[in-house]
Formats: C-alpha cells, structure tokens, sequence
C-alpha cells in the first residue's frame, strides 16, 4: 500500500490529475502527463529516503500512488548500475521522467525471426518521454556506475495489476537487415 506522498509528490499527482483529466487520445494524455511530470523532475524533495531505496538484484518499484478509479498510477523506479528490464511492452500508454541519473531504452520491431533493435535512447535527469502502444517493445537500463531514478506514470492501475507490462518477449535479438535505411 502507498504511503502519504510528500507535499510536492501531491503536488504532482495533483498536475497528472489534470492532465489525464483533460481527456483525448492516449498520446494526446500521455503527451499532456509529459508535460507535467518534467516540471517536477528538479524537485529535490519529490521523493523521500524510502522511496530512494535499492534492490542489491534487480531494479525495485516504489509505488507512489493509485489514482482511486484506477485512471492511472504513478511509481519510482530504482536502478543501481547495470539493472535491467526483460524486453517486454505495455497494457496502456506510460510516461518516463529521469529524476537522478540517466537511463538508457532499446526499442525494438518484432519479426517472424525475433526482435530487431531500431535504436538506443538515452534519457538524462529532467527528460521526460512517453510511449504509447501498440509498437512500444523495449527494455530499459541503467547503463551508467551511480544510482538512477525515474519515475514512471502509467495509464493503469498498478495496485490491482502488480505492474504495466502487458507481455514479455523472450524471442532472439537478430541483426537489423542491412538495407534498412533507420
């Protein structure tokens, strides 16, 4: 269960309130969620100590909050060097903000053979990015030596699903063909 969020993480999820209340498609929320969530990303007390904690084995989710209908849920995630994701894609659009560090996503197409890498985005403390599927396998890693921490925004209810990917791709990576020109 969440723990009362510190004013400026109400503040927060006072803002993403807004602007998936705003309504329209998902790109047009999760583009509007964007918006929001990087004007808080400087905030040095938008998380407490808890909430900064790692897992000595694998990247470790704080769930911040639930919104009571289940619109959406906001969490932090927490990456020491070398933590990862499986590849994987989700059940509703998902907004990504940097708050410490740098974390790095591989996107990729599926194919009849595996999963083809398309490219390599680095997102550096006070980004915020958005995806919104179909189309939006990837993984994510903290490809850096310090602590990274981001916070995640999903267009679901973590509390009843546990977590936002839909599906797991455990298929080969293959080489992307040489006659692709992106």
């Amino acid at each position: 269960m969440p723990r009362l969020l510190s004013p400026t993480a109400a503040l927060l999820v006072g803002d993403i309130r807004e602007a998936v209340t705003a309504g329209g498609d998902d790109a047009t929320v999760a583009a509007r969620v964007a918006r929001a969530l990087t004007g808080h990303l400087a905030d040095r007390g938008l998380l407490d100590r808890d909430h900064r904690e790692p897992d000595p084995n694998h990247y470790r989710q704080h769930v911040l909050h639930v919104e009571p209908d289940g619109s959406f849920s906001v969490v932090a995630l927490v990456w020491l060097p070398g933590q990862e994701t499986c590849i994987h894609d989700h059940v509703s659009w998902c907004v990504v903000g940097t708050y410490v560090g740098e974390e790095e996503e591989t996107t990729y197409r599926l194919t009849r053979n595996g999963l083809i890498p398309l490219r390599v985005n680095r997102t550096p403390e006070g980004v915020a990015s958005y995806l919104v599927p179909p189309g939006d396998i990837h993984k994510v890693r903290n490809n850096s030596s310090s602590v990274a921490i981001s916070i995640h925004v999903y267009g679901a209810d973590i509390g009843v699903l546990g977590t936002s990917i839909r599906r797991r791709y455990d298929l080969p990576v293959v080489p992307r063909p040489r006659d692709e020109s992106h």
